[in-house]
């Protein structure tokens, strides 16, 4: 147990609810945070300023000049440096009493088990969708919880992931979606890290201290343009195609993907291919001007509308009269040979997958070119954005 620093930690101790058994427990709690960049900028000297007491510092990149107008806990003096060792710094600085651990390495599945067992809570502030999921898997296994969260352009999303007491990361996206713009190409908003970082560490917070609710079954997503938080809720959700989460992975990986199943085998490709090759190689396209012709009201279909995101998407905003069939449930699906479908996604990278595999399957198929991004745009601007 850890002597409690009541000078410092004076406005939290008079908190309802809070006093010295929580900062106690914040004081006796070891943290590892994956990523020292944007959201880990304000993650990490937000949990040492609130005096926990172990803060692990995993990241294996260094400071960029890029990097200065959001990664706030990095200077100019810091180009050039490791950003753990540089993030190590500043929380020695903030709070001399933390213990800092470096990991100066990239989270693979040759390391995550071992480096997740020194720890109580992790704290997900990667921008890589592979290291997302890996750090849920490994926190599945473990039965860490899992703090996450991310940011893209204008838009953030925070929720916490813990099996043992409700749902995981992969009951909101139970595979990898492959329209994910990264900061670099997409950018972001330097003050939406700070916003999601925030309510990530504010999470831990509450994990470690038990006052309050973890995001547990909830995410929130943060639209900073609009200035809108929404709540969106989800439950254990067993698809049909989810591979067991598994310890079975090379050692020797490079990289945490692919996944694999109990056997030890990777995880099979999704879509249907012909010796390798796609069978479709072309995608049918309808721009969003024609669909919208198409789904007027008092028009009648001779297609059926299927959006093929994930259903936390679809309660954010839909089309009228569409069917939610997720990506990953695409192949298991049912649909009538005889009527021609229009696939839509986020941004049309999904949908053209799908696309490619009810072709295969002998269906007339197209799909909405620039997804429901660029629809709302186009077509109909009063359509939520996210």
């Amino acid at each position: 147990m850890v002597h409690v620093d009541e000078q410092r930690y004076a406005r939290s101790l008079v908190l309802p609810g809070f006093g010295p058994d929580a900062q106690t427990r914040l004081g006796d709690a070891r943290v590892l945070v994956i990523g020292a960049g944007g959201l880990g900028s304000t993650v990490i000297p937000a949990l040492a300023a609130a005096g926990v007491g172990t803060l692990g510092i995993l990241d294996d990149d260094v400071v960029e000049p890029s990097n200065l107008a959001r990664q706030t806990i990095h200077t100019t003096a810091d180009v050039g440096r490791s950003k753990a060792r540089s993030a190590a710094d500043r929380v020695l600085a903030l709070n001399p009493a933390v213990t800092v651990v470096v990991h100066e390495e990239r989270l693979e599945t040759s390391n995550v088990l071992e480096l997740f067992e020194e720890y109580d809570l992790v704290v997900d502030g990667s921008d890589g969708v592979d290291t997302r999921y890996l750090a849920n898997d490994a926190a599945v296994l473990i039965g860490v919880p899992l703090v996450w969260g991310s940011v893209a352009q204008y838009d953030g999303i925070v929720g916490v992931a813990w099996a043992e007491r409700g749902p995981h990361y992969r009951d909101l996206y139970p595979d990898p979606p492959q329209d994910v713009l990264t900061c670099e190409a997409g950018g972001v908003l330097p003050t939406l890290v700070a916003t999601v970082g925030s309510l990530m560490a504010t999470e831990a917070l509450k994990i470690i201290t038990g006052v309050g609710e973890p995001l547990l079954g909830r995410a929130v997503v943060v639209d900073a343009l609009r200035g809108t938080f929404r709540e969106v809720a989800y439950e254990r959700a067993p698809f049909v195609d989810r591979d067991p989460i598994s310890t079975n992975a090379d050692p020797g990986a490079s990289s945490p993907f692919p996944l694999v199943d109990e056997s030890g085998a990777p995880r099979p490709p999704r879509g249907i291919t012909n010796g390798g090759r796609p069978v479709v190689t072309v995608a049918e396209t309808i721009t969003s001007t024609e669909l919208a012709k198409r789904i007027a009201p008092g028009v009648e279909r001779d297609f059926e509308l299927v959006d093929v995101r994930e259903p936390w998407e679809a309660q954010i905003v839909q089309l009228p009269e569409s069917r939610l069939v997720p990506l990953g449930t695409i192949p298991y699906a049912d649909f009538d040979p005889d009527v021609p479908v229009i696939l839509y996604c986020h941004h049309g990278v999904r949908s053209e997958q799908a696309l490619r595999i009810l072709a295969a399957r002998g269906i007339t198929v197209s799909h909405l070119e620039g997804g429901i991004d660029a629809f709302q745009r186009e077509a109909d601007p009063s359509l939520p954005t996210y």
